[in-house]
């Protein structure tokens, strides 16, 4: 089930700037042979590897869809397999999320220290801790539900938080003007996720259990015509080149101050989630800040299983890597160890 039309071919690329500091050397050395020609001290990419495997894999999570990703972020090297294509998010989102209203804190227009009470219209539908304790505890400060939003995936959390500084269309105005325009938050989490499954609206009754009710009170058949709709939705995707352009300028200092960006990646390396995907395929020593998103199996197909994030190596290499799967009908086991041999042929391939 192909989830969107691809916009580009599933082949190894170099970016633009890439490119560009490779004809510099190339200039260069037209003056002085003795000068290397490579942009940069990092191995280049096995790219013969990456191809070859990301194809294997690809095959496997037939008829899911497999999009890869991989830079080298000394060099801007880039390697894609169905990079342009778009994907649903589900919580990858919440890092870019995190990232606009870090923006809004150096801007000085938010400070996280801020406390916010939660009404019963506040709620989110499940992952959601914050919402499972109400209305026990309602009191949460901005940096409390930021930090449950990005290391325990918590969809109130993210909501809440995306409410308070403009919603949306200020998240995707902020990647807009950010030039990273191959991501696209367009809905609440109390949008999206009924609306994924043929529901109705959400409503704060349907916080933990009561969400399961309501889902198996949908007919299959209307379930399973609003999740195909969703598959061929635009909105709230990114293309897996585009969540590396993201985590490239992130790791870069070009979307946040150092202070913000520290605390960010931080938060992204402290989630507990998802450690059977991608960081399941590297060796011991690999540091990695990420932000997995899954829809879950539902009628047999899941809609999302992905993980972005920085890995760094032990001698200090560094690398973007984003892993996209919709569509597929594996189950979430086997949807993990094709995404942890994914992580081993990233590994074996950056040299």
């Amino acid at each position: 089930m192909a989830p969107f039309p691809s916009r580009s071919p599933a082949l190894a690329t170099l970016p633009r700037r890439g490119v560009l500091a490779v004809g510099l050397g190339a200039l260069v050395a037209a003056c002085s042979r003795s000068e290397p020609l490579t942009a940069s001290t990092t191995p280049p990419l096995d790219m013969a590897r990456l191809n070859k495997g990301a194809a294997e894999l690809a095959e496997r999570a037939k008829p899911g869809v497999l999009g890869v990703a991989l830079t080298n972020l000394e060099s801007a090297e880039s390697f894609s397999f169905n990079g342009g294509r778009r994907f649903p998010m589900f919580s990858v989102f919440k890092a870019p999320l995190a990232a606009a209203a870090l923006a809004e804190v150096d801007a000085r227009r938010l400070n996280l220290d801020e406390m916010v009470r939660l009404e019963p219209e506040d709620l989110s539908p499940p992952l959601s801790a914050i919402a499972e304790a109400f209305p026990a505890r309602r009191d949460y400060s901005l940096r409390e539900l930021m930090a449950a939003a990005v290391v325990d995936g918590d969809n109130t959390a993210a909501d809440v938080l995306m409410k308070r500084i403009g919603g949306p269309g200020t998240v995707s105005a902020w990647l807009s003007a950010k030039r990273l325009n191959d991501i696209r938050i367009d809905r609440y989490e109390r949008e999206l996720a009924p609306e994924a499954y043929g529901m109705a609206s959400f409503r704060p009754a349907w916080k933990g259990a009561g969400f399961r009710a309501a889902y198996d009170s949908v007919p299959d058949a209307t379930k399973l015509a609003a999740m195909r709709r969703f598959l061929a939705d635009p909105r709230d995707t990114a293309t897996p080149q585009g969540a590396v352009d993201f985590l490239m300028a992130l790791d870069r200092g070009e979307l946040l101050s150092p202070a913000s960006t520290r605390m960010l990646i931080q938060m992204m390396r402290e989630t507990p989630r998802a450690a059977d995907r991608l960081k399941a395929g590297f060796p011991a020593g690999v540091a990695w800040a990420h932000r997995p998103g899954t829809s879950g199996l539902d009628l047999g197909i899941s809609l999302a299983f992905n993980d972005i994030g920085l890995f760094t190596l032990p001698d200090r290499r560094s690398y973007a890597a984003a892993a996209f799967l919709s569509g597929a009908t594996l189950s979430m086991e086997a949807q993990a160890a094709l995404f942890a041999d994914l992580g081993r042929l990233m590994i074996r391939s950056v040299g």
